[in-house]
């Protein structure tokens, strides 16, 4: 589901009735605990957290016009889902992350690999998104980012 507006603000103000609260209360507890370095910004259309041009020229590699992704929050059909990108790239802070999940939340963690769908709005862990945010600095991200860019050396297999 694309975001309704082209800025932050118009994204924030105009989401449904059920979800403007938690959503809402989502951004702040990310944007709160968003390491120096991240911004706020629209990402592929929809609210994200990202690395500036200004901090990664580059971009993204996939459209070099689009600061850097790390994060981002949507509202979907079903659900606001939470995407954070560290979690995809980084086993420990995954692992972290999905451990700490039951003492935070009674409902089931629906996960995909970068994604989290949260369908009870009143059972959104905001305080373990908030300390998430905080487990990555923007260094670490371009780091673990840049290092899985580097093409992999190709295997010649020998012809018999």
């Amino acid at each position: 589901m694309k975001a309704n507006g082209k800025t932050v603000k118009e994204i924030l103000s105009n989401l449904p009735v059920d979800r403007a609260e938690p959503f809402n209360k989502l951004h702040d507890v990310i944007v709160r605990n968003l390491p120096k370095g991240f911004e706020a910004a629209i990402s592929y259309g929809g609210l994200g957290y990202v690395i500036p041009h200004t901090l990664y020229p580059e971009g993204y590699h996939c459209k070099p016009s689009e600061p850097l992704p790390f994060a981002g929050i949507a509202s979907q059909k079903d659900s606001i889902n939470f995407y954070h990108m560290g979690i995809y790239f980084d086993l420990k802070l995954f692992k972290w992350f999905v451990s700490e999940y039951p003492k935070h939340s009674k409902q089931k963690l629906d996960m995909g690999k970068s994604c989290v769908r949260f369908k009870k709005f009143d059972e959104i862990p905001y305080k373990l998104i908030g300390e998430l945010m905080t487990k990555m600095s923007a260094e670490e991200w371009i780091e673990k980012y840049e290092a899985q860019r580097k093409p992999k050396p190709r295997r010649i297999k020998a012809k018999k």
